[in-house]
């Protein structure tokens, strides 16, 4: 790394940092150092204690035991302004800005007292659009954040924390709310404030990430860290270890599949981003749909499931044609569906976890005359969240404070919960932590065991590879690849998937 100070000297010291919350250890002696200009990865599974360590070099909960120093200096942060004063900003997944306020506002939020009783606007806007533009992008100073996209949303964090000159920016899965696009021109950015000698603390789920942008990486696990590993002189397979004590390929569970007839039959869907797809899935069969983003993935499935009209195309379920109109539909005919966005289609956060996993199937938990049956309905309910080991305290707790992983077997209970002949599942593990990842492919290949047909739609290959029976990869609105097990690897998927098929991808 290029950097003009001593790289002895490191810009963020955490030394043997101790935090308990109702005396319940988060974290136990963690120590975690970064260098000026460096981008340093925080690592692992959801309550392994990243955000309270990130929480305390912020300024927002207060370290029981341990030192922290910046440059050398020994600081003591009491509280966020503290932190700011020292040069740290972090931007968390739920952004901290204003809706109904101006970007202007919002990037100069912590200034605008500075200026006075008279506000100079015209200046004001002026120096947020620079410095919107000097990190490679146009947004109008003047536009009201709330009507701006997330991903604008999010330039506009990166702008307030820049204009409160940082030296250590910290990023806590930002790319959550990303499409691929949009992270790389994230990470654009940070590899340019890199260059300039900021420090980078940059927390991710995703391993992929880290070996494209992170230069170093810190473990945590059960409140406790790892030593820090230089990125390019480790593999996947040796952070995994640390964070879960496992390997990677004990990621995903082996499956003996019993493949029966076929359930589900697609002919010609066509819709406004799917050209002309057809395809099959049979009782217990795991079928992986994969492509680039644009692909049509996603579009395809919601074509099957009435969320989306079709324009052409029949569907069959079990070799007889079904008229779909809508998802109610749908569901009465046995099939369902785990969306992409869990958020805002598979859970209602504001209701219990409960609510939530009878919603599907209130059929079953009502008596003769339509009231819910509640003994009945929380015996049910609490037998599936003892299944699914989902983590909380009982079942009127509210799905929004669950984990990512914990929300999305809430989703899965639902189908659990009902007798479903097919299950589509779009990005089953978005956002979720390597452990919960393995209890929800085992609940995938239970489904499967039962003998329903499940559709599985994801971004990350390897995922595909371990989970599914056989892979269909999309390209432009169209299936331009089938392969089946024997035939999984990263790069036939790739060759389908850009269009490169008829030649090698490498002269290598």
């Amino acid at each position: 790394m290029d950097m003009l100070h001593d790289q002895l000297v490191n810009r963020v010291e955490l030394s043997n940092i101790s935090k308990s919350f109702g005396g319940v250890a988060a974290l136990k002696d963690v120590t975690l150092k970064a260098l000026p200009g460096e981008i340093h990865a925080l690592m692992g599974e959801n309550g392994a204690g990243k955000s309270t360590l990130m929480k305390i070099l912020s300024g927002a909960h207060q370290k029981d035991g341990g030192r922290i120093a910046i440059d050398g200096e020994e600081v003591h942060i009491k509280n966020t302004h503290d932190s700011k004063k020292l040069g740290i900003g972090i931007i968390y997944q739920e952004f901290s800005l204003v809706p109904e306020l101006s970007v202007a506002e919002n990037v100069f939020l912590n200034r605008l007292s500075e200026h006075g009783v008279w506000m100079k606007w015209n200046s004001l806007k002026k120096e947020a659009a620079e410095l919107i533009q000097s990190i490679g992008f146009n947004i109008n100073p003047s536009a009201k954040v709330a009507n701006l996209s997330i991903a604008q949303q999010q330039i506009v964090e990166i702008a307030k924390a820049l204009s409160e000159k940082v030296k250590v920016l910290i990023l806590d899965e930002p790319s959550a709310v990303l499409g691929p696009n949009e992270v790389q021109k994230l990470f654009d950015i940070l590899l340019k404030l890199k260059k300039e000698g900021v420090t980078i603390i940059y927390i991710s789920h995703h391993l992929s990430e880290i070996f494209q942008i992170a230069d170093r990486v810190t473990v945590l696990k059960d409140g406790k860290s790892s030593e820090s590993l230089n990125v390019a002189e480790t593999d996947r397979d040796a952070i995994i270890k640390l964070m879960l004590g496992r390997s990677l390929d004990a990621m995903f569970p082996p499956r003996k599949p019993v493949i029966g007839n076929e359930v589900l039959r697609v002919e010609h869907i066509q819709s406004d981003k799917v050209k002309d797809v057809s395809l099959t899935v049979k009782a217990g069969e795991v079928l992986g749909i994969a492509g680039l983003v644009g692909s049509g993935r996603t579009e395809v499935v919601r074509a099957i499931f009435a969320a989306d009209k079709k324009q052409k195309g029949s569907v069959f379920l079990h070799g007889r044609k079904v008229r779909l109109r809508n998802p109610h539909q749908a569901v009465e005919k046995g099939i369902g569906m785990v969306p992409e966005d869990r958020k805002q289609q598979g859970v209602i956060l504001s209701l219990s976890i409960k609510q939530n996993i009878s919603l599907a199937n209130l059929a079953g938990v009502t008596g003769k005359l339509g009231f819910i049956r509640s003994n009945k309905e929380s015996a049910h309910v609490q037998q599936l969240i003892k299944k699914l080991l989902i983590k909380t305290q009982h079942e009127d707790i509210p799905a929004g404070q669950l984990s990512g992983g914990n929300q999305q077997k809430v989703v899965l209970a639902k189908w659990f919960n009902r007798d479903c002949h097919v299950i589509i599942i779009d990005e089953p593990t978005r956002g979720v932590d390597v452990g919960a990842k393995t209890e929800i492919y085992n609940l995938i290949n239970e489904l499967a065991g039962r003998g329903v047909a499940i559709l599985v739609i994801s971004s990350e290959t390897a995922e595909l590879m371990g989970i599914c029976d056989r892979i269909l990869v999309m390209r432009d609105g169209q299936v331009h690849g089938e392969l089946e097990k024997h035939e999984f690897t990263e790069e036939h998927i790739l060759r389908y998937a850009i269009g490169a098929d008829r030649q090698p991808l490498s002269t290598n």
